[in-house]
């Protein structure tokens, strides 16, 4: 990669075609300790519906970290996330036979003319709308199983499913709804217009679903996780990989954790020299699970802080969320705490490890019970404990979520701030929990 200017704050506002990896172009370089400003267009249904991308999402070109090497991380503090977006559709999702060969994310073809990501253009409204460029057929690889129509109000704060006349309206100007960015290449999914489930109200709460650090190998965006990058084991396209280990070359961008929203710290691997930071699918709201597989994708701006951590060694992201989203049982310890902590100290004639910090390990797998297994690997590696250990932390003082099903988790623990001290992350946590 040629050097390129450092930037103290650098605007992005171009994207891949549905990949991530050390060959994709890069955006720009941002200084170490700089800030990263993007406008992202949706991600899952606007490229899952569009057949020349080759994976899921549509995400920020990489941008590289000054100073960042393999072998360290960056830390990405998020500033802001802000929805541009007044509108979207989504639900779950239902494959069309012949529109793919192996991956319905992936491996596009046209079912008529047999064209590979076919260039398309839309014609109309339905799911019927998207048609190949070269014989007119419908060549989108998804429709809805169920699916409904959602539109926000001005502040962002809560949204309601519409009816017919309400999601119809929607897709006739789709792309303005959706505030689709100048250099985006999907089609709005509010065309489909959907209606299901009308006069839903809902409350929104935007974060990033996949955001990141370039994985060493090209994946498919959508891909990068350890759930979605199963469909990729035996693949007979170009991105398929022979077995669960070269998956491990993953850097789990794509997480789809709720939490992962304006004022917290994710801490990602660098895999490749520069980090390759990229941004999008981010979300209106989402319950934990994403039980549909698929939320409210929106186009959004967000800006993020970077900083550089040398050395530390990791292989998956590790979360620092905000106080208020930590469960009551790995929230930091009050004073009173502290001090009814130190009475019970000195009745049994022990010493109390008083300076912890909230950290979430994040784990992905084929099952939860995969996903929860790395992060017990990830955990032990970061903190030099046995499983045995952090089995017995996580379970006095933290515990798992489900970020998405069927295999993105948070592993919750209170960790001694030595052992934080001995990685060189403590500052962060000190800082986010004001310690």
């Amino acid at each position: 990669m040629a050097q390129q200017e450092v930037r103290d704050v650098l605007e992005v506002d171009r994207y891949t075609l549905g990949l991530v990896g050390p060959d994709q172009e890069w955006a720009g370089t941002v200084a170490d300790g700089g800030t990263i400003k993007t406008h992202t267009p949706p991600a899952c249904w606007g490229p899952m519906i569009t057949p020349e991308f080759r994976g899921g999402h549509e995400v920020t070109r990489p941008i590289r970290v000054e100073n960042a090497e393999v072998g360290d991380a960056v830390a990405l503090k998020i500033r802001d996330i802000e929805v541009t977006s007044v509108a979207t559709s989504t639900g779950s999702m239902r494959e069309r036979e012949g529109a793919f060969d192996s991956d319905p994310f992936v491996d596009h073809r046209c079912p008529n003319c047999g064209t590979e990501w076919p260039e398309s253009v839309v014609e109309g409204t339905g799911e019927d709308a998207i048609k190949c460029a070269e014989c007119g057929e419908n060549a989108s690889s998804f429709g809805f199983e169920f699916g409904y129509t959602v539109a926000f109000d001005d502040d962002r704060s809560v949204g309601i499913t519409v009816g017919e006349d309400g999601a119809h309206d929607l897709a006739e100007r789709a792309e303005e709804a959706m505030a689709i960015p100048e250099h985006s290449r999907q089609h709005p999914i509010l065309l489909y217009e959907p209606d299901e489930m009308p006069g839903t109200l809902g409350r929104l709460r935007p974060f990033a679903g996949n955001i990141g650090t370039t994985p060493p190998v090209e994946l498919p965006d959508s891909h990068n996780a350890g759930d979605f990058g199963q469909f990729l084991i035996g693949a007979d396209h170009e991105w398929g990989l022979e077995d669960e280990d070269e998956l491990a070359a993953r850097t789990d961008g794509h997480m789809d954790i709720s939490e992962v929203r304006a004022g917290a710290t994710l801490l990602c691997p660098v895999a490749v020299d520069g980090a390759g930071v990229y941004v999008g699918d981010l979300h209106a709201n989402q319950g934990d699970g994403e039980l549909s597989l698929h939320t409210t994708d929106v186009s959004g701006r967000t800006e993020v802080d970077v900083e550089v951590i040398k050395g530390l060694d990791i292989d998956g992201p590790i979360l620092l969320p905000n106080e208020e989203d930590l469960p009551f049982i790995s929230a930091p310890y009050s004073d009173e705490e502290l001090d009814d902590g130190r009475e019970l100290a000195e009745q049994y004639d022990t010493d109390l490890t008083e300076e912890m910090g909230p950290i979430q390990v994040i784990g992905s797998g084929a099952t939860i019970n995969d996903a929860t297994e790395n992060a017990f690997d990830r955990a032990g590696k970061l903190l030099d404990m046995t499983e045995g250990e952090v089995r017995g932390r996580c379970t006095f003082t933290g515990g798992v979520q489900i970020g998405r099903l069927p295999g993105v988790v948070q592993l919750d623990m209170l960790a001694p701030m030595e052992k934080l001290e001995e990685r060189g992350m403590d500052h962060l946590v000190r800082d986010q929990y004001g310690l």
